[in-house]
């Protein structure tokens, strides 16, 4: 009964500082001309002839594509299909798995609790969830029997390091260690999402008795963590992770098309996963994960690594949050010199993307050397993109967005990313 008494009073705080509002007020995310926000509508169109090639030539069944400029929205059009057997046109309002698009928004949470003064980010997570405590780094293996050994890791796991991939903890099915992803197979891990009856607490607390590819803070390996973050924001607000989700970024920023389960309102929204097979478009079959999900099963598995589906306009304007310095539409979700933290190196060099770019607390962001190339953005614009092949980039400097869903797999020579990229920075006209 304490227990209970306690949740209720840490809810109900949290409640109380859900949302501020701020002095200042920029804004809805709405269309305007390109000339308006200093972009070109000729060069822009450039975009849809990229998009129509490739749906025409069979390389995609189709696409959505956003483009904004300091707070309009000069391009979002849709593309092909949203399930090419059937010949479902794509509409602009689309819905589609993000994948590890939903780090973000995981690591947004994560620091609004921080803004609280809660926690702090050095903190070991075992303080929280205690199976964490003393953790084991993989020593040998054994391919015969899955059997391994271990030593004991030289530190703790930090919120930080869950934040940055550097704590060690490894991906399951799609880790890049073919030993590491047969102990996470053996032991039941859920890589991403689920439609059966599995909880977050459970598959945290089972994940945590596995071993670490390396001491934490060591190397960027790409892990579950922002999945041990869902749980951990559930343990700090005392409320379920997608209810927190719901009450204090969806529902303030207006971003109703964002959720684990789709609403039955929205399931015929939902792009279908699809791969080419014998040179024709099908949808993807069972594998690691249930095509059906998002749509039916047991909706209890909340994965703040890559649970989440959206639309192109709802991304968007959880970017344009962040563009305003953590203020949308007179909401105040982060302070600026939070963001200013989110945005800083936390990585060094331990980032795979080099002098090119490094890894925050919650995207991968341009450096000098990396806009020096070319075709990455200015300095300071943040990216990442999604296992169903979604993409998004914010550029800070330019105040652009730039978003690309698609929902495919195992596409060979898939250009698209690269030049949707380059060429809405060949667009800017002032």
């Amino acid at each position: 009964m304490k227990h209970l008494i306690t949740i209720f009073l840490i809810a109900l705080a949290i409640s109380a500082t859900a949302q501020t509002k701020s002095i200042q007020k920029s804004a809805p995310l709405v269309p305007a001309t390109p000339e308006s926000v200093g972009m070109s509508s000729e060069r822009l169109s450039r975009i849809e002839t990229m998009c129509k090639d490739a749906v025409q030539s069979d390389l995609l069944p189709g696409m959505v594509v956003l483009v904004a400029r300091k707070g309009k929205i000069v391009l979002h059009e849709a593309y092909g299909h949203a399930d090419h057997a059937v010949g479902e046109p794509l509409k602009k309002d689309a819905i589609f798995r993000i994948a590890s698009q939903t780090k973000a928004i995981t690591s947004t949470a994560v620091m609004m609790l921080w803004e609280e003064g809660r926690f702090h980010l050095d903190d070991p997570i075992s303080k929280y969830i205690p199976e964490f405590k003393n953790p084991q780094v993989l020593k040998s293996f054994h391919y015969a029997d899955t059997s391994y050994t271990t030593v004991a890791a030289n530190k703790e796991i930090t919120i930080r390091h869950l934040l940055t991939h550097t704590s060690g903890i490894g991906y399951g099915d799609i880790d890049g260690d073919e030993r590491m992803k047969m102990i996470h197979q053996k032991a039941g891990i859920i890589s991403a999402f689920t439609t059966e009856s599995v909880s977050l607490d459970e598959m945290v607390k089972k994940l945590a008795r596995l071993p670490l590819h390396h001491p934490p803070g060591e190397k960027y390996t790409y892990s579950l963590g922002l999945d041990v973050l869902g749980y951990f924001v559930e343990i700090v607000s005392g409320m379920p992770f997608d209810e927190f989700l719901r009450k204090r970024i969806f529902n303030p920023l207006g971003m109703d098309d964002t959720w684990f389960y789709l609403p039955k309102s929205k399931a015929d929204r939902l792009v279908s996963v699809q791969r080419k097979t014998n040179g024709k478009w099908e949808k993807l079959p069972a594998t690691f994960y249930d095509p059906e999900y998002p749509v039916t099963g047991a909706r209890t598995y909340f994965s703040g690594g890559g649970g989440l589906s959206s639309t192109a306009k709802d991304y968007a304007v959880f970017l344009q949050m962040y563009l305003n310095g953590g203020e949308y539409n007179g909401i105040r979700l982060l302070s600026r010199t939070t963001v200013q933290a989110i945005m800083a190196n936390q990585t060094g060099d331990l980032f795979y993307g080099g002098t090119d770019s490094y890894y925050g607390l919650a995207f991968g962001v341009t450096t000098p050397h990396g806009q020096g190339l070319g075709g990455k953005g200015s300095t300071g614009t943040f990216e990442w993109g999604g296992y169903f092949n979604t993409q998004y980039f914010a550029d800070p400097q330019e105040q652009v967005i730039g978003i690309i869903m698609k929902q495919t797999q195992g596409v060979a020579g898939d250009p698209s990313g690269w030049k949707f990229k380059q060429l809405v920075g060949q667009a800017i006209d002032d």
